[in-house]
């Protein structure tokens, strides 16, 4: 395995209390055990994470505590950043999180980089850069060529 794409949503409020944090932290246990058993199996494989919430997760903060959003990289940050095949195997190399307006017409999509709330990243530079991860971990047979990884 080159590269493996681990993918989790919260796309509902919880009924009481009216935010999206409600399986937060079960999310994030799901995707550090499958991060911990990929790695174990293929410890020169690119793991990405892609937490998929709703867009109403950055606007259900309170004077009480923060968005679901915000909350989400402040919990992720310390998954990310794997840059070693020898490194944590509960770390991604990368870890997204994607604010989904579903309501919108085209389904309008942002990303940010874990630990990023106000960086948004187009998502030709996520897939882009899972590429260049892809050739970086494994040199002597790809290469990246303009976000396409080529088989040397």
């Amino acid at each position: 395995m080159l590269l493996g794409i681990s993918i989790k949503t919260i796309n509902y409020r919880d009924a009481r209390s009216g935010n999206f944090q409600k399986n937060l932290i079960n999310r994030r246990g799901d995707m550090l055990i499958e991060a911990v058993t990929l790695h174990r199996r293929f410890p020169y494989a690119v793991l990405a994470a892609l937490f998929f919430l709703d867009a109403g997760a950055a606007r259900d903060g309170t004077n009480q505590r923060r968005s679901t959003f915000e909350n989400a990289h402040q919990r992720l940050a310390l998954f990310t950043g794997r840059d070693d095949p020898g490194g944590r195997d509960e770390q991604f190399e990368e870890f997204y999180l994607l604010l989904l307006d579903s309501g919108a017409t085209q389904g309008r999509i942002k990303a940010f980089a874990v630990g990023e709330p106000t960086k948004e990243v187009a998502m030709e530079a996520v897939i882009d850069r899972l590429a260049e991860l892809v050739a970086l971990r494994n040199p002597d047979f790809y290469e990246c060529v303009n976000g396409t990884i080529k088989r040397l």
